[in-house]
């Protein structure tokens, strides 16, 4: 009779245990993955009786998003409101009461309603909850520099563009800006779509909505010369002295695959013999369509892969608001069984072809090179705060693995190094300053109308900074239109002196 009632005990006690432990789930840690989903309207009015945590620049002094307590008749509601505008909207986005969350407001959702967090965090939220008190939200300090977005904001004013720079080293995002742009205040607004929908801007397809550091693909023209490069160099095949001649073009499939026009003369650029090193110097299409065809499609797309091609790149933003670059066909990433034989392998070379990018990847790839060929993983949330102040996650850098041997990015380095002091990025030059860069000019079927590109990093022997700039439907070159702004912003940073 003892063991029956020792047996029952047990599994009451077994019973007991499971319903507690049911229940602080769905109370405590299931509890943000519901609040998150956006169709359940009795969850998303209940969030607003929480006290959002801030969200601050890379300073921890910046707020970026506050709350704005509203009385009602029976309860305390906090609403969002965005102090700085549209510093930093495409990565922060918006929280509002009718079109719910875009960007770290709704993936970082969890942590800014303390329904995530760490053990104590969870169950300070779930005791304030049943005492009846405001529950308070986990803050978020972000690695933005608030002066340096700002500083890309202007630069990109009335342009179509994005600005991504990154810390090589570590991944910190430094800057991720995007224009178009919109004031996230307005998001609360009844007519929000209609406001956007007049806003502006120096291209075709306007999109404010649109974060292009991060979803928006673009050719990338002669930056993906980073990319072949690295290529032919790890692989084996060439060196930097490698010898071509050039007559002005390239012959692929039997056609003329023309060198970019000669800015002194009509008609494309010719430089006869020459080494793959000046060919990067001096972007020179003929050369690099010649290296495509030797290492084939499929050896320039696994070393894409490499660098993060075809993957969405991971980033605390959301999923949806992040894009792959690579190959695209009909709208979708292009993933061909047979490269070799599907792919253009000239045109891919040099970044042409059906090659889309994003502004994040290419800086990516470039920090790769500055981090001697290990692929940085960018993250723009630096710590996460609980309500009194104190960090319950801190984000440690780390890396996607390695592209490159470090004696290859160490060589692409010098070509980079070489483009900027004597090639086609000479207006990225910074006195005192050693830049490492490659511009990125991609014909948009329009004559005379382009997507430009700059890429770079310095100082070269020890970089702080990699930063791409992408503009749409320029007039000129990228090392006249995309260059200057790198340079500027580039400069803005170094000049504080090492932290």
């Amino acid at each position: 009779m003892n063991k029956q009632i020792s047996r029952l005990a047990v599994v009451a006690i077994v019973l007991i245990s499971a319903l507690i432990v049911a229940t602080t789930y769905w109370q405590a840690w299931a509890a943000g993955g519901l609040a998150d989903r956006q169709d359940n309207a009795i969850q998303q009015v209940a969030q607003f009786t929480i006290k959002r945590g801030l969200i601050y620049a890379s300073d921890g002094k910046t707020v970026l998003a506050a709350n704005k307590p509203t009385k009602t008749a029976d309860q305390v509601l906090f609403f969002r409101r965005y102090p700085k505008g549209p510093l930093t909207t495409h990565v922060v986005g918006y929280s509002t009461r009718y079109r719910n969350r875009a960007g770290l407001e709704r993936s970082e959702n969890d942590y800014l309603t303390g329904a995530n967090g760490n053990l104590g965090a969870v169950f300070s939220t779930e005791i304030d909850r049943l005492k009846g008190q405001t529950v308070k939200g986990n803050s978020l300090v972000l690695t933005i520099d608030a002066n340096l977005q700002a500083l890309a904001n202007r630069a990109l004013a009335g342009k179509c563009g994005s600005v991504v720079a990154l810390e090589p080293t570590t991944g910190r995002v430094l800057v991720m800006a995007s224009s178009p742009t919109y004031n996230p205040n307005i998001a609360e607004k009844p007519n929000f779509l209609q406001l956007v929908g007049r806003i502006k801007g120096g291209c075709d397809y306007v999109a404010p909505l649109l974060n292009r550091a991060t979803n928006g693909l673009f050719t990338p023209g002669s930056t993906f010369k980073i990319v072949t490069v690295s290529a032919a160099l790890d692989s084996g095949k060439y060196t930097r002295d490698s010898n071509f001649q050039d007559p002005g073009y390239c012959t692929e499939y039997g056609k003329p695959v023309y060198n970019s026009g000669n800015p002194d003369q009509n008609g494309p650029e010719q430089f006869g013999s020459l080494s793959l090193f000046t060919g990067f110097q001096h972007s020179v299409n003929s050369v690099f369509c010649n290296i495509g065809k030797e290492l084939g499609a499929g050896t320039i797309l696994d070393y894409a892969k490499r660098f993060g091609f075809y993957s969405i790149p991971p980033l605390e933003t959301p999923i949806n608001e992040r894009s792959p670059s690579g190959l695209y066909k009909n709208h979708r990433l292009y993933r061909p069984k047979d490269p070799n034989a599907k792919v253009d392998p000239g045109r891919l070379a040099f970044g042409q072809e059906r090659m889309l990018m994003t502004p994040l990847q290419s800086a990516m790839v470039t920090a790769t090179i500055a981090n001697g060929g290990l692929v940085p993983k960018p993250y723009v949330v630096a710590r996460v705060l609980d309500p009194h102040g104190k960090t319950i996650r801190k984000t440690k850098p780390d890396d996607l693995g390695r592209a490159v041997k470090r004696s290859t990015a160490a060589e692409v380095t010098q070509m980079m190094i070489a483009a900027v002091t004597g090639g086609t990025g000479t207006a990225a030059q910074i006195p005192g300053i050693q830049v490492a860069g490659k511009t990125g000019t991609a014909e948009t079927g329009v004559n005379h109308v382009n997507t430009t590109w700059f890429t770079s990093f310095a100082p070269a022997d020890a970089p702080r900074i990699a930063i791409t700039v992408v503009l749409e439907q320029q007039r000129g070159f990228g090392g006249t239109t995309a260059a200057p702004i790198a340079r500027e912003i580039m400069q803005a940073y170094l000049s504080r002196g090492s932290k």
